[in-house]
């Protein structure tokens, strides 16, 4: 981590939503809100860039009257602004069986993703799998020995594997990141990686992180991913992401 990044023309900002942009009540703070307002008014994309699916995303979009791109379910969709879908990356059904059976046999908790539903408690029979477009797969997993075991058997797969908690496990497909999404993002609106700041708390926020000309991690991140940031804020309890506006954009 560095902290005399030199000022750049930062001319896109993209935003993680929980553990980020959200605090623990999942709302929206004020000062985010001012912050988030101004860099707008002075020409700046506001991206919300998130593992959430589009449904969940949706409404605080609107409540802050952004007006660029939403990447959701950590880069697996892209949308414009009139919630139209640009771009949709999906699991194949083998990968989600295998991943079902992972989850049956570590007893894991679990949750799966497909483009009208989200599943946690019930899931369909294997016949019925395929009559589903699948998005993402995640685990919930306190002990780390099972953890790892299951990241060694997701990654012979060939599986993009991140988190957005310490405990969890996130799946999509391989190479889908956020990062990917905000760099497709970008030559739409004809700008580079190196005009994006990028802010986040989670593994699924490392790439976006790295490959933006600002990364910032939150001061509540995972270690690994304030390794990996250019500059540190404050955590989504104290208004970080508004910090991290003014301090790089404004």
């Amino acid at each position: 981590m560095e902290n005399n990044t030199q000022k750049k023309d930062i001319r896109l900002v993209a935003l993680d939503m929980d553990g980020t942009l959200l605090n623990e009540n999942q709302e929206i703070s004020q000062a985010n809100r001012e912050a988030i307002t101004k860099a707008r008014e002075n020409g700046v994309h506001v991206v919300l860039s998130t593992g959430r699916p589009f449904i969940h995303v949706d409404e605080y979009a609107r409540s802050l009257e952004l007006n660029s791109f939403i990447i959701t379910v950590n880069g697996g969709e892209i949308w414009d602004s009139n919630g139209n879908l640009l771009e949709r990356n999906l699991l194949q059904v083998e990968e989600i069986k295998m991943m079902w059976d992972l989850k049956n046999r570590h007893q894991t908790k679990f949750w799966a993703l497909t483009v009208d539903k989200v599943f946690r408690e019930d899931f369909p029979e294997d016949m019925a799998l395929s009559e589903h477009q699948w998005l993402k797969f995640g685990f919930d997993v306190e002990d780390d020995d099972v953890r790892n075991t299951i990241i060694q058997e997701l990654n012979k797969h060939k599986l993009q594997v991140t988190n957005s908690s310490p405990t969890n496990l996130e799946v999509n497909p391989y190479g889908i990141s956020k990062a990917k999404a905000l760099e497709k993002v970008c030559k739409r609106i004809g700008i580079t990686m190196d005009n994006v700041m990028a802010v986040g708390d989670s593994l699924n926020d490392i790439a976006m992180i790295e490959s933006a000309g600002i990364g910032v991690a939150m001061g509540n991140a995972q270690e690994t991913v304030k390794k990996a940031a250019d500059w540190v804020t404050a955590t989504n309890e104290e208004d970080g992401v508004a910090k991290a506006i003014l301090q790089w954009v404004l």
